[in-house]
């Protein structure tokens, strides 16, 4: 009785979550960060500035508009709403790296921010590094035996 009782109160506290929405709410900011990127692109390129330069600044712009966003704490409420839409791209990137400054500032800036700025983005780098550097390890190694 009560096992079914506690069954019962974690199944009334348990979130449901509805996969199709949660997939076109990231979707939909996703698409929405993808297409003020390509407008940034598209006003470089008018400006006469390459290829190249031109996705320089659009990366370097929305790194900037992702931080004060997250500054303002506007990226966090758009991150709940989009779910991986919005932490995928780069914007992602740059609020995980600003979120822990804000919140760790009253610490200080050496035990404070110096020591927390990297405690979400730091996993990431970290392990982009490690498994670029198995998958280089194995294309070489299948290089050498003549399989690619």
């Amino acid at each position: 009785m009560q096992q079914e009782a506690y069954n019962e109160y974690v199944k009334q506290v348990t979130p449901t979550h509805n996969l199709a929405a949660n997939m076109a709410k990231a979707f939909l900011v996703g698409g929405v960060i993808c297409v003020i990127g390509q407008f940034i692109l598209n006003i470089c390129r008018n400006y006469g500035l390459d290829k190249d330069t031109s996705g320089s600044w659009c990366s370097m712009l929305l790194v900037l508009l992702s931080v004060l966003l997250t500054g303002f704490n506007i990226y966090p409420q758009i991150a709940k709403f989009g779910g991986a839409g919005a932490l995928v791209p780069i914007t992602g990137f740059a609020n995980s790296v600003a979120a822990p400054a804000i919140e760790f500032k009253k610490e200080g800036q050496v035990f404070g921010i110096g020591c927390k700025i990297f405690t979400i983005a730091g996993p990431v780098i970290l392990y982009g590094i490690f498994s670029s550097w198995v998958l280089g390890f194995i294309y070489w190694i299948l290089k050498i035996c003549g399989v690619m």
